[in-house]
């Protein structure tokens, strides 16, 4: 049975339990990070030097960061389902995947974090206000792209839509004024109707 260490209010964890459902694989989930500590622990540091959540065991292999646990994950237990064969295919998800870690959580982050992190009075508005507007900008390009194709990677859900899925998923469950994105509700709606997505979709987010 694989095990995975993480508390589920993060959403690299909720992206790693929504892989797993997908996949269909027996699994443990633990505790860890934040209140629940572990994550200092001699034993944890010799799996996972960063010290943070999520982590994966599956039999004496040893993974860390979400984006690298979804890939081996599609890769070992979804093969030609969420992981495609073709490297060029593999190459349209791979990208939304990166763009998720590197573009779009950077920009919603600071309003996450202010909003579900920080004491009411120790709000900073400015931050807030700049990431709504950033995250915006980022919301504007999904929206095209998701008119044109039913899916990050075209006609068919992949590995992409576990990474980006539940940061989406937060941004349109957070108490800001957001613009109306008509191609994203489609798709969010579409992602959160599958069975697996119950977990890796939670609500309320916090």
């Amino acid at each position: 049975m694989l095990i995975l260490w993480g508390r589920m209010n993060s959403v690299n964890v909720q992206k790693v339990v929504w892989a797993l459902e997908e996949c269909g694989v027996a699994y443990e989930r633990r505790d860890a990070g934040m209140a629940h500590g572990v994550v200092d622990t001699p034993d944890y540091r010799a799996k996972n030097p960063n010290g943070l959540v999520p982590l994966l065991e599956d039999g004496g292999t040893a993974i860390w960061e979400s984006n690298a646990i979804i890939r081996y994950l599609a890769a070992a237990y979804a093969p030609g389902r969420l992981w495609a064969a073709d490297p060029a295919e593999r190459s349209l998800a791979d990208r939304w995947m990166d763009w998720a870690a590197t573009v779009y959580a950077p920009a919603m982050t600071p309003a996450f974090y202010n909003l579900f992190r920080i004491a009411p009075e120790k709000r900073n508005g400015e931050a807030i206000a700049a990431s709504v507007e950033a995250t915006e900008k980022q919301m504007a390009l999904l929206d095209a792209h998701l008119a044109r194709h039913d899916f990050l990677a075209g006609k068919a859900f992949t590995m992409a839509e576990l990474a980006l899925g539940p940061l989406v998923h937060r941004w349109l469950n957070m108490p800001v004024d957001r613009r109306n994105r008509p191609a994203v509700a489609r798709w969010h709606a579409s992602l959160a109707a599958r069975p697996g997505a119950a977990k890796g979709l939670p609500l309320p987010v916090s």
